[in-house]
């Protein structure tokens, strides 16, 4: 068995297989934050990355969003080396990366927005990522990209031939696609092709998504040995912070692994006050204060 990550070293961590890594945030219990910033925006700070200040105030895992497999650019890292390597070196944290199963035939709900296929899910991109080292891949899909749920279940068969680390699936909002963002019969589907962790709106953020809706998800999910994660990517990362920890406290009672914090905010970065907040709320003062003051050089 391995430690639970809440008790655990950067290099203990960093030393996890992804099964482990899976064990380990399964053992902390609803206690994992995941902070998400986009790689190629200015970071809030200027000098040093957005991913050392979402460690600093309390996340556990990294997302980069808005990266280029292609032409990887991270802002405040030197750009001279692997960009994984670096943020391992800074951060002691698993680093994973968004990218999107795009649907060129999705009945769109609104305009499309373009991306780079650098950051579109294909198998040049996952071998990218394997490359990299990247820890994990998250398929999702920004604003208007046009990311359907059967595109992410084609993709997630991909990703299981080229990558060995975990693989979170799922979508936080509508992705401009005119179709159930979380969809039980999809999910099912995300799981059966290989998905580690099921990514589900966070009750609160999209209409009409309730507690009853995210428990479903939670028990269908551990039921087939998979983890579950809630998203706020509908910028109500930026709110006030007591609406991030009722969020934060609703979404552990539904009985999630993992909570989700997106980048609506300076430098497009939650607030680190709400990173804070979402700790604290999560895991209290103990844990949020052994996390942050751990050196990573441990």
């Amino acid at each position: 068995m391995v430690k639970r990550f809440i008790s655990s070293n950067a290099s203990e961590i960093l030393s996890m297989t992804a099964s482990e890594l899976k064990q380990s945030i399964k053992a902390s219990e609803g206690r994992i934050i995941l902070s998400e910033n986009v790689a190629f925006k200015e970071s809030y700070i200027g000098d040093i990355t957005n991913s050392e200040m979402a460690r600093a105030f309390g996340a556990d895992l990294i997302l980069l969003n808005g990266i280029d497999l292609f032409n990887p650019y991270v802002d405040g890292l030197t750009g001279k080396g692997n960009f994984v390597e670096e943020l391992h070196h800074l951060v002691g944290r698993p680093i994973g990366v968004n990218l999107e199963p795009i649907d060129t035939q999705a009945q769109m709900a609104e305009d499309r927005q373009e991306i780079n296929e650098g950051r579109q899910a294909s198998a040049a991109t996952i071998q990218a990522a394997e490359q990299y080292g990247v820890d994990f891949i998250c398929l999702t899909g920004n604003p208007g990209t046009g990311v359907t749920n059967q595109a992410i279940i084609n993709t997630i068969r991909v990703v299981k031939e080229h990558f060995s680390g975990l693989l979170i699936a799922g979508k936080m909002h509508g992705a401009g696609v005119d179709e159930p963002v979380a969809d039980l019969e999809a999910i099912e589907q995300f799981i059966e092709a290989g998905a580690d962790i099921i990514l589900a709106p966070a009750v609160g953020s999209v209409p009409g998504f309730d507690d009853a809706d995210l428990k479903q998800i939670v028990q269908l999910a551990h039921k087939k040995g998979a983890l579950v994660m809630s998203a706020i990517g509908t910028s109500q990362e930026s709110s006030d912070t007591d609406i991030v920890k009722q969020m934060a406290i609703r979404n552990k009672i539904c009985g999630v692994d993992i909570q989700h914090i997106g980048d609506s905010g300076y430098g497009c970065l939650a607030p680190v006050e709400n990173i804070f907040a979402m700790s604290k709320a999560l895991r209290g003062q103990r844990h949020t204060v052994s996390m942050i003051a751990r050196s990573i050089n441990r």
